[in-house]
């Protein structure tokens, strides 16, 4: 395709009236184009074609690109240009084993102490996460699944913990989007589920379990895909063992 061609739409139309720095705003809109898979994993990316669509000069194109260059998102070659960071299947395990570790330890504390508001709040949000399998709303239900989670953060009250918890989630959005198919929706929604249950009738080991097994799975699928896909992949020898 001829780099006169790209016009990036996805990145939407340029706002005089947009917040913050013009680096700050190329760096959101490409660092959620790379997360949302609107550029994919080994795609170049035009720098002059961005900064004409977003209405900047090139430098704040350049900042941006270097910022997520840094998180592992981009990768800049010079003499060559840029693309998008192919994910590597290292960070994947990495990130899991932080959530694991931080994530089972949070439901079983928060099993202890849940509250009526707490459960109620959950099992409303899944039955948003049920009507957006129903109605097909992906995109919806990947924000329910993320709230789910976060409902769980807020009632443990630990800032840091969440903000490892949220790292380490990040870090793994752009493969959890791949993996965005009805089956995979609708097994993460019983495993929910589960996680709900043990925490209504305020059973710490119970919920730890449920979460470690939510986490396990999807992390089984993550690695199922990578080995269907390697050309989005950076490395695929396994580190460290099984990953179970």
């Amino acid at each position: 395709m001829p780099v006169a061609t790209v016009t990036y739409d996805f990145l939407g139309e340029p706002s005089a009236t947009a917040r913050g720095t013009a680096t700050a705003r190329v760096y959101g809109a490409l660092r959620d184009a790379i997360v949302q898979l609107d550029l994919r994993p080994g795609e170049s990316i035009d720098k002059l074609a961005i900064a004409s669509r977003l209405g900047v000069s090139r430098f704040p194109v350049g900042e941006a690109m270097n910022r997520l260059a840094s998180e592992g998102l981009v990768d800049i070659i010079p003499q060559s240009g840029s693309r998008v960071a192919l994910i590597k299947i290292s960070d994947i395990r990495e990130n899991m084993f932080l959530r694991r570790a931080l994530e089972v330890e949070t439901v079983r504390q928060v099993a202890i102490s849940a509250t009526n508001a707490l459960t109620d709040a959950l099992a409303s949000n899944l039955r948003y996460q049920k009507a957006a399998i129903e109605s097909g709303d992906r995109k919806g239900f990947h924000n329910f699944d993320l709230i789910f989670h976060d409902l769980l953060q807020e009632h443990l009250g630990f800032g840091r913990v969440r903000n490892a918890t949220e790292s380490a989630r990040l870090g793994l959005e752009r493969i959890r989007r791949l993996l965005n198919t009805r089956r995979r929706l609708e097994t993460t929604l019983a495993e929910h589920q589960a996680i709900h249950n043990a925490i209504e009738v305020r059973d710490g080991d119970a919920a730890a379990q449920a979460m470690n097994r939510h986490l396990l799975e999807v992390l089984a699928e993550l690695e199922t895909f990578a080995e269907d896909r390697p050309e989005l992949f950076a490395d695929l020898t396994r580190q460290g063992g099984t990953t179970k």
